[in-house]
């Protein structure tokens, strides 16, 4: 796909072939939210040279508005030695109340981590920034990018560094992971379609007189929407909506008006006091049409923004970061030709597409009004009560476990499915094993065939007998239900390379 970067131009796909000599080897990361430090931390851990730019002076930011880590995102952060240090101040919950008498219950869900983790966005991103440093990544503050150009080579980033300098950095890919008003975004003209489905959303980090009784406390009634989340250090950040009440951002927000909403919606205000952030937003749902243009790629809400009901935006970019980032550490240190990058596309756009879907359809049915609405919204209540498969592919959906990948025709059954944190033989775990961004091939036979720091041989710690590859980010790349070392020796090629 062409994209233009004003007076300038990007290079189509056609343009990266597997013979470039990229000018410098670096990936350039624009954006320090959590889908770029993660991203940034996967290549530093890899050995890719990796520079991130962000706009904002260092510091995290304890005003986040995501609070949830769901499921697929903690074995994603398991398999990089995090989930136990978050486990350890987030607070789990085994069911999440979507509205009225809807839960989903996540007790049953195939996953070590059969719960979502309630914490503050800031918290993921404190971990996440320590491993990018602590793995080599470059951080430049106070640096706003301000146009691009690429060329069958890499990228040349136009920079405005501290005090207003210019700059301009060269790397053989750039990743805008640089929210909903993407620089990079604009720079490769990519448009950003969809529409603002609820203005004047006020926000609020206030103290409460009385514990809510529950971790997370949300609730739709008639025209107000209210939710409710302990920051952990005494402070609760509120959520509200009223239909009636709708006024532009910059609008003045006032404690009074929050508790008003919170009552309509909660039906009480828990005595909130000493707010000390009071903010409005709205909220839209965008996509970008292509997560890709040349060698520059989108993730996160530079690609894709929607509700926050169901809490899937955080962890929505999490995820398209662990899937990018093991392709961009193949294709740049030799392993795998570019043509592999195409498949974050093929990939990620179906699932984003697919969160913009539940999210929306999630706060719809909490704020129906019409009878019609009230009934579809009863209905599908009962339904997922009384059916267990189709509630079980609901809480799939909402915590990212339940996602498959396309496969080529005529592939395994298993191509393209996320793999359980399965039990090794000799006592280990599947997520220790991919840790290092490694494949894992689990075989029920011994295979010599390994590739140091880049392939993990395993064997199953029970009697299956499938032979299967693992990727980087737990999907399956390749299995056989029997295979010998030569078809086994191909697959890895194929896939780990040389």
């Amino acid at each position: 796909m062409n994209g233009t970067t004003g007076s300038t131009s990007t290079t189509a796909h056609a343009s990266t072939t597997a013979n470039a000599s990229p000018a410098d080897p670096r990936v350039l990361v624009v954006g320090s939210g959590p889908t770029g430090l993660l991203l940034a931390g996967d290549l530093a851990a890899a050995g890719v040279p990796v520079t991130v730019l962000e706009k904002r002076p260092h510091g995290i930011s304890n005003l986040s508005r995501a609070f949830v880590l769901h499921a697929r995102t903690l074995e994603q952060l398991d398999a990089r030695g995090l989930a136990e240090d978050l486990e350890a101040v987030g607070r789990p919950l085994d069911r999440l109340r979507l509205f009225g008498r809807l839960t989903v219950d996540l007790a049953g869900l195939p996953s070590r981590f059969n719960h979502l983790l309630v914490l503050p966005q800031y918290e993921v991103e404190k971990v996440l920034e320590r491993r990018a440093l602590e793995a080599g990544a470059d951080f430049r503050y106070e640096t706003e990018v301000t146009g691009l150009t690429q060329d069958a080579d890499g990228v040349t980033v136009a920079a405005g560094g501290p005090g207003g300098r210019a700059r301009t950095l060269r790397a053989a890919y750039v990743v805008g992971t640089d929210g909903m008003r993407s620089a990079v975004r604009d720079a490769i003209g990519l448009p950003f379609p969809g529409r603002s489905v609820i203005r004047s959303v006020v926000l609020a980090d206030v103290r409460l007189a009385e514990e809510p009784p529950a971790l997370l406390t949300v609730n739709a009634v008639g025209d107000a929407f209210a939710f409710l989340a302990p920051f952990g250090d005494g402070y609760h950040r509120v959520i509200g909506w009223h239909r009636g009440r709708d006024v532009p951002d910059g609008e003045p927000l006032d404690l009074a008006e929050v508790k008003e909403i919170t009552r309509l919606a909660l039906g009480r205000d828990y005595g909130m006091h000493d707010a000390r952030w009071l903010s409005r937003f709205h909220s839209d749902e965008r996509q970008v049409p292509a997560y890709r243009s040349g060698r520059v790629f989108l993730a996160g809400d530079a690609a894709h923004v929607h509700t926050p009901a169901g809490g899937q935006g955080m962890n929505t970019g999490l995820q398209d970061a662990a899937n990018l980032s093991w392709k961009l550490a193949a294709v740049v240190s030799g392993h795998a030709g570019p043509e592999l990058l195409d498949s974050y596309q093929a990939e990620r756009h179906p699932v984003g597409r697919a969160v913009l879907r539940s999210s929306g359809g999630i706060v719809r049915l909490a704020m129906a009004k019409r009878p019609w609405t009230l009934a579809a919204r009863a209905a599908l209540t009962a339904f997922l009560g009384a059916v267990g498969p189709a509630r079980r592919e609901v809480a799939g959906r909402i915590t990212g476990v339940g996602f498959r990948y396309p496969a080529p025709r005529g592939a395994h059954r298993l191509t393209g499915t996320r793999v359980p944190d399965v039990a090794l033989a000799g006592g280990g775990r599947l997520h220790e094993a991919l840790r290092g961004g490694r494949f894992v091939l689990i075989t029920p036979e011994p295979y010599e065939g390994g590739r140091g720091d880049r392939l993990a041989v395993a064997h199953w710690a029970g009697e299956r007998r499938v032979t299967v590859l693992v990727r980087p980010d737990g999907y399956v790349a390749w299995a056989a239900d029997s295979a010998g070392p030569a078809e086994i020796g191909a697959a890895v090629t194929a896939h780990v390379g040389g």
